[in-house]
This record gives structure tokens, sequence and C-alpha cells, in this order.
């Protein structure tokens, strides 16, 4: 099993935060452009963006509205948190 130190886990906290937000912000944007009907930024992009920003999507998902109704993210994201809490459970001991 692999145990990470407090001081290793603050600063990939703080990295994964920044990450979620970054990811929330593009949902944001897209969003956005999509109500100015500018062009946006692909599905696929998105995807991707939500593996390692789970959170960030789901907030992004949830704050703007935006692609609430698409079958492919109603799934996909919250799979992609669902792995991210176990991967987190597993690396953290105690939890």
């Amino acid at each position: 099993m692999v145990v990470i130190s407090i001081a290793l886990l603050l600063p990939l906290a703080a990295v994964y935060l920044a990450v979620n937000l970054v990811v929330m912000l593009l949902y944001g944007d897209d969003k956005r452009r999509a109500r100015r009907r500018e062009r946006r930024t692909p599905e696929r992009t998105l995807l991707l963006a939500a593996l390692p920003g789970p959170f960030g999507a789901l907030a992004g998902m949830s704050l703007f509205r935006h692609k609430t109704r698409k079958p492919r993210f109603v799934v996909a994201i919250p799979l992609f948190a669902a792995l991210h809490c176990a991967a987190v459970a597993l690396l953290i001991p105690g939890l």
C-alpha cells in the first residue's frame, strides 16, 4: 500500500483544487460561449478535462446548468468522481 506524508499531501491537495477550479471555469466558459453563439469547446475536450478534475466538472455542470442533459456527461463525470474518491481512499489510510 502507498502511504503519502502530510508534507506531500498539502501541496498535492492545492494542485488538485486548482485543477478542479480550472475545469469548472472551462465549463462556465463553454456555457457563456453557447449563450453568445460563439465557437464552443469540443465535448471531447470537456470530458478529457473532467478526468483530472471531476469535481470541478460536476460543479460546472451544476452551477452553470451545462451539459446536464447529455447522457455521456451525466454518466461519465460522476463515474470519474467515484474513481477519484476510491483512489484517495486507497492512498490515505484510515479513510
